[in-house]
């Protein structure tokens, strides 16, 4: 059996020199290295910025969508969208695992990866479902695991595919428990969707009694989603490419003194300067968005002269998965919500 680089650089096919993600192509044979795992895939949770352009460009044609992720991965042998660069995650069984694989995982466990699919080795045989409004599709399929590779044992609690579409988001509230603190006023946009709800559960809890909590859904179906769920203390919908509007509306919110903590949870472009006009001087602007140019962030920041903290939204951080999960655990009417529209 072949010997593996445990980040997987051995499947590389071009360019050579770099890792998985920013490969063009890779290697998806579904014959495994020693330190792989084969994997029978059920579900892929496609990420939201990637399957939001899929559709635009299928004009809403499952049969089309279906065809454009197949002509991704047959061209570059895993789903790394062209457009948005990024992917998503999947859930499925392990099928076979390299004897130099160094891990409890076993064959048989259901499990989900913690990576992105932009960096998977996959095979989709066949798309037999999908699921446009909460961006998941079923397939016949494999994918391979790399020792480097971060996954999850599917949770016995709760329902597979719920379980799927809070792992896909993991890193968001994970991210937002570390960098809330007791009195923050925290803005969260984008807070109507799933990793928005997620965020704006945790700020809640991290910001306390002394906090304040602001949540920007993107319509109002989304707003009234959080609202209903207690999960904010301010609401309101808004266009949030429109930075000054954005400014202007959370400034008048807070007396001028903006957000400690800007959460930025939108799947559309454009929408790095709102946030970044809306934190406060010295505050910190976390893009979770996988829509986020960093070049309109940086020079836009230094356009408005605007001394700010900005973190590119890392898909894992330590103990993502259980905080992600915990929190649906904590609070029941969001648990009902994500099962209503996920499960």
């Amino acid at each position: 059996m072949k010997k593996g680089c445990p980040f997987g650089t051995h499947r590389v096919i071009s360019p050579k020199g770099v890792l998985p993600q920013p490969a063009d192509v890779i290697d998806n044979t579904m014959e495994i290295y020693d330190n792989e795992v084969l994997i029978d895939v059920q579900t892929l949770n496609v990420d939201s910025a990637s399957f939001t352009q899929i559709e635009r460009q299928a004009g809403g044609d499952v049969d089309e969508i279906k065809k454009i992720m197949k002509g991704i991965v047959a061209k570059a042998g895993k789903h790394k969208n062209p457009v948005t660069g990024s992917g998503g995650m999947l859930i499925g069984t392990a099928k076979e695992i390299g004897p130099a694989y160094k891990g409890s995982l076993k064959v048989g466990d259901k499990l989900a990866t913690l990576v992105s699919l932009s960096l998977t080795p996959l095979v989709i045989d066949e798309i037999t479902a999908v699921r446009p409004d909460i961006d998941q599709v079923d397939i016949k399929g494999q994918a391979i695991l790399f020792q480097s590779g971060i996954y999850a044992v599917l949770p016995k609690d709760m329902p597979e595919t719920l379980a799927l579409s809070v792992l896909d988001v993991a890193g968001a509230p994970a991210q937002t428990a570390r960098l809330v603190k007791s009195g923050d006023t925290v803005l969260v946009i984008g807070g109507g969707g799933k990793s928005g709800l997620l965020c704006l559960h945790e700020a809640k809890k991290r910001a306390g009694v002394n906090g304040r909590v602001i949540c920007v859904g993107g319509s109002d179906r989304s707003t009234d989603r959080a609202r209903k769920l207690g999960l904010a203390d301010s609401y309101f919908t808004f266009d949030a490419t429109d930075a000054v509007g954005m400014y202007d509306k959370v400034s008048e919110l807070t007396g001028g003194s903006l957000a400690d903590v800007v959460i930025n949870c939108v799947n559309i472009e454009n929408t790095e300067m709102g946030s970044i006009l809306a934190c406060r001087d010295r505050g910190t602007v976390y893009f979770f968005s996988m829509a986020t140019s960093f070049t309109k962030a940086a020079l836009g920041a230094e356009g408005v002269g605007k001394d700010v903290d900005m973190i590119i939204g890392n898909g894992y951080c330590k103990n993502h998965a259980a905080i992600a999960l915990q929190a649906l655990r904590e609070n029941s009417g969001l648990r009902k919500l994500f099962e209503e529209m996920y499960a």
